[in-house]
């Protein structure tokens, strides 16, 4: 009996992408944000502050935005380990945005104590003063903003988005942000701006959409 092949095609391409999109663009209409006083070097030897102080390089507004898309049925996303360094006697980065479950570390980069803390109520903490080469890590569970500071040094500041769904990113430096793979449903698609606060845009995604959701965001002067 004759044997009985099966012929498989296989077709290369652009690889299938399911479910709704969403993509758009920050237009930040004030760059405001206050600069911060901060120290530019220290000599290893000593931990004393140096008397002569400069104002740092300031980042891009865009640094200070989080996107994320919150609402019901949206699973959570993927827990990470991440770092917040203590460097120059200010927090790097700024801003930090991470699923619900992750931990982060705050490494102390100089030769000083800090006294990292946040009296937020998404985490609340304190973990002590520690010297150069410790480190301390935090596990945040709670979706929500957590405003971090040094009880030492009241010119530090950063903030941790915990974002509540696994649709979350940064925009890009001209502003520019996508989600994709979005099941079909109305949420809430939010722009957070560490100075501005929160701008949000409801959207109703159909399988397979794809929409433009554009965000102007206005910030307040700051004396």
């Amino acid at each position: 009996m004759a044997a009985i092949w099966t012929l498989s095609i296989v077709t290369f391409g652009a690889p299938i992408v399911e479910g709704a999109s969403i993509s758009g663009h920050v237009i930040v209409t004030k760059v405001l944000t206050k600069k911060k006083i901060t120290l530019p070097s220290y000599q290893v030897r000593s931990a004393a502050l140096p008397a002569r102080y400069e104002q740092p390089n300031v980042t891009g507004e865009m640094d200070r935005l989080a996107i994320y898309l919150e609402g019901p049925g949206l699973k959570p996303g993927t827990p990470v380990r991440v770092e917040l360094d203590q460097r120059g006697m200010r927090f790097d980065p700024e801003v930090i945005i991470v699923p619900v479950g992750s931990e982060i570390s705050f490494p102390n980069s100089d030769p000083i104590f800090h006294n990292v803390f946040s009296l937020s109520k998404a985490k609340e903490f304190d973990l002590g003063y520690y010297p150069a080469g410790q480190s301390r890590t935090v596990k945040f569970d709670r979706a929500g903003v957590v405003q971090v500071y040094c009880h030492i040094h009241s010119q530090m500041s950063a903030s941790i988005l915990v974002a509540p769904s696994a649709w979350h990113t940064r925009p890009s430096a001209s502003g520019d942000f996508a989600l994709s793979s979005i099941p079909e449903g109305t949420y809430t698609l939010v722009a957070w701006h560490k100075s501005a606060g929160f701008f949000r845009r409801e959207v109703k995604l159909s399988e397979s959409s794809a929409m433009n959701v554009d965000f102007e965001i206005p910030i307040r002067d700051q004396e």
